[in-house]
This record gives structure tokens, sequence and C-alpha cells, in this order.
């Protein structure tokens, strides 16, 4: 009898020790549920917050020819404002009572492949031709008025902005983020700060800094104060203070890839917090939109960021400023429209070269001599022809202006493209929907190399020798990356 109820006993215990995990597991799952559920919520609010943050602006306002969306490289156009509002004060130089400049302006061109990124830097003193009224949309770059680059801001904000800009160079502008000088301050603070070098002690009462000569980590406050000075360091210009300006971008890089921003949340959240409190954006340029290029451009190296300024000359009316040194600047921009290497700069090895499908006898090859050097399209005519292509010569007056060769196909006629650009080395593609099939225009600009023989060419007959030559092209195209030594 006793052993009976020792069984009866024990078996009412472990009954009782199964209900009680039971509940355990239950309060634990709806415990670990409530957790998902507000982790889900906060981040959730959090995005909306940031989200919130944001002041908007349409850029495609006084456009009537806006072109629409790409697909695969970005062009990000970062406005830095002169307004002094939320930072209490009105130092760092003077107030401008007619409203905000533009104190700084940035194209950032991400590639399609995310193998490389330009920060181009367009100098605010540049005289350039501008749409009179940026509001009209019958006002353009071509019927406008030679305008102080930073002016457009004033007189027309991000979309006046934008539309001198694409009306200038053909480029395609994407979103547009403007921040003013609390936002500055405030996403350097978020970094916890950055690293600059400095070649000897400054005194800047305008910039409101006072620092020692050497390497130094700056705060907000005297970051904005260094970015800005013109007069304590250097010559004055603003061209310098644009180095001193990407040299610290760098800098920035580099801090933020030193310590894995985005896989820090809570830095992550500060510095999105403090960038997105003082910014103006596109209506499409939002948290989301953010975080997806961000994570994009992840596996992007620091010697894969390159900063480049617009290359200028004197502008002969004033000499306080400049004007973009032609054709040095088309070429620029010409590697930001077709998405290619900088002018001077070489693919990076371990690229594979497509396989060639068409042969050349089936494309006809029409040959535009877009240099000063007399001759040079017939010759290459002929040294196309050797090779199997139909070619023949486009008379058109020569601009001067292009650099390199760009091959311009018909849709779905990339292939046969492909097969012509072989001939020229660093040859550019370019889409144009009015030529008709397997026809491909060769257009020869300055530093244009001369044909060679392409893998599939038909025919055994020499090609003739090269005896006409593109001008050079412009070599006045300094850049940086952002792996470099801050103090080099």
């Amino acid at each position: 009898m006793r052993d009976d109820r020792r069984g009866t006993s024990r078996s009412v215990r472990r009954e009782e020790r199964l209900r009680r995990r039971t509940r355990n597991r239950r309060r634990v799952l709806v415990g670990a549920g409530l957790v998902v559920a507000l982790v889900a919520t906060l981040a959730v609010a959090t995005a909306l917050h940031l989200d919130g943050n944001i002041g908007r602006v349409d850029i495609a306002s006084g456009s009537e020819d806006r072109p629409e969306d790409i697909d695969h490289d970005l062009n990000i156009l970062v406005i830095g404002s002169d307004t002094r509002e939320g930072i209490g004060t009105d130092e760092y130089g003077t107030y401008t009572e007619d409203g905000a400049n533009s104190d700084t302006n940035l194209l950032v061109h991400i590639s399609a492949d995310r193998e490389s990124a330009y920060v181009i830097s367009i100098p605010r003193d540049s005289m350039t031709m501008a749409p009179s009224d940026c509001a009209d949309p019958s006002s353009t770059v071509v019927s406008g008025e030679m305008r102080q680059w930073n002016a457009n801001f004033n007189q027309g904000g991000p979309a006046c902005v934008v539309k001198t800009l694409e009306g200038l160079t053909g480029v395609f502008v994407d979103h547009v983020a403007v921040i003013d000088f609390s936002g500055f301050q405030s996403m350097v603070d978020g970094l916890g700060g950055v690293d600059v070098c400095l070649p000897r002690p400054v005194h800047d009462p305008d910039a409101q800094i006072d620092l020692p000569a050497g390497e130094q980590r700056l705060d907000g406050h005297d970051a904005l104060g260094y970015v800005r000075m013109r007069k304590t360091l250097g010559n004055g210009s603003d061209l310098e203070r644009i180095e001193r300006q990407q040299a610290f971008m760098s800098s920035m890089a580099q801090e933020a890839t030193r310590t894995s921003l985005l896989l820090r949340p809570d830095r992550l959240y500060s510095f999105l917090d403090a960038a997105t409190k003082s910014m103006t954006a596109d209506e499409d340029l939002g948290l989301k939109k953010m975080l997806s290029i961000a994570r994009s451009v992840k596996d992007l190296g620091m010697d894969e960021l390159t900063f480049i300024t617009v290359p200028t000359e004197p502008y002969v009316a004033d000499p306080n400023r400049v004007q973009w040194d032609q054709p040095a600047a088309d070429a620029l921009w010409a590697a930001v429209r077709d998405d290619t290497v900088l002018p001077g700069q070489e693919k990076q090895g371990g690229q594979t070269e497509p396989e060639l499908t068409v042969a050349p006898s089936e494309i006809s090859v029409k040959v535009r001599n877009d240099t000063r050097s007399a001759g040079l399209a017939a010759q290459e005519a002929v040294s196309l022809d050797a090779q199997g292509f139909r070619a023949s010569v486009v008379n058109a007056p020569p601009t001067g202006q292009t650099a390199g060769v760009t091959v311009t196909h018909a849709v779905g006629e990339a292939a046969a493209a492909r097969t012509v650009a072989a001939a020229y080395d660093g040859a550019r593609l370019k889409v144009d929907e009015e030529l008709p099939v397997r026809t491909v225009q060769v257009s020869l600009g300055l530093g244009a190399p001369n044909a060679e023989e392409v893998p599939n060419r038909e025919g055994d007959a020499p090609l003739p020798e090269a005896r006409v030559h593109a001008p050079p092209a412009p070599t006045q195209i300094e850049t940086r990356t952002a792996d470099q030594d801050i103090c080099g």
C-alpha cells in the first residue's frame, strides 16, 4: 500500500513539473513574441521618425522635359546650404539676408556595378550659363544668362540647381539632399568627431576656430569652421578650400568604415537622426532608399571612392571668379553620363571582356570626326573596312569638345556595338533610339586612339598605317581617393 502511495506521489509530481514547464515555455514564447513585436514597433517608429525629420522639395519644378529615372548608375546631388538656422548664431561668416546660397555642391556618382563612386565638387564661384527664370519651363540654359553657380540655389532652390546642372552637362540627377550648417555639425558629432591634419596652427575669428598644427580630432563645431575657412589657410581661394573639404570627406569615410557605422545600430541611429533633422530631399529619397543605397555600396573600398573638382580656368571678366575649362570639364561629364572610368584612368584589372557575337560584315559603321584633325574619320573608316565592317564617313562640323571614342547604337544592338568598340580601347557605349538596326556610329573625340584589330575580324588584309591622330585629351582632371593619408 505504501509503495502504491509513493508511486502515485511521484506521478503527481512529474505531472506538476510538466505543467510548470509548459507554463514557463508559454511565458517564454509570449515574452519572445512581445520582444519581437516591440523591436518591430520600435524599428517602424524609428523609421517614421527619421523620415519625418526630412524636409521635402520638388526637384522637377520648372522642368518640362526632364528625363525619366534610370535603372542602374546613380547620381545624387548634395548641396550644402549656408543658412545659419539651427546653430543659434551668425558666425562662420556674414549672414546672407537675401536668403541662403549653396555653399558646397557635390555630385555623387555611383557606378551601376557598385564598384566605384565619384564625388565631384562644383566650385561655388564658377560662372556658367543658367536659366534666366528657373520656374519657367521654357527658360533653359541655352537661352539663359551667365550666373555665379551658388546663386542658382538662392534664385530657385534645389530645383534650379538641378535644372542648371542637367542643362549644362546632360547628366541626369536622380536625387537631391540639402544639408545646412547645423546638420553638418551634428553629423560630425554623430561620428564621434573626425580627424584632420593642419600644416600649421590656425587662428580664424571668422570661422570661430583656434587650432594647433598637426593631426587632431575635431568636433562638429570646429569641423564646420575648418571646412569653411578661406583666408587663414592657403591662398584664400575657393578651389583650395575644396581640396581641404575633399580631404575632410575622405576622413569622414575612413571614420565611418573604421567604426563599422552600418553595423552599430546605436551609432547609426545617432548619425541618421542628426543628418535627417537638417536635411531637405526630393520626395523619393527617404530613409528606406538611403539605407538601400548604403547597403548597395557596403563592399566599396576606400580606394574606389574618388574625389574630383570640375576643371576650371580664370574667368576673364572677373579675376575673383572661375569658369569651367572646356573640354576638360566635358570629358569629366561624359564619364559620368556614360558611367565609365575618368579621363586618363584605366579600368581595374581582372574584368572579363564580353564575347563578340556579331560579325563585322553584319554591321554598318558611320564614322564621325569630332576633332579638328582633318582626315581622321576617312582613315578610320578604311581601317574598319579592312576588317570586314561596312564603314562610311559622317560629314558633320567638329565641336572639338568631346573626348575618347563613343560608340552609339540602336536599342537592342549592344552586341553589334561591342564588336565595333573592340577596335577602340576605352570606347564608351551609348544608346540612340533613332539609329536603324545593325547601324553603329563611331564618334572620335580628343585623345581617341586609332583602330586596332578586333578579335573576330574578317579577312587578312593589313590595317593601313595611321598617319592622322586625334589631338590629346585634356589631363587637367586631378583626383584623390578616400584611402589617402589625411596628412598626405
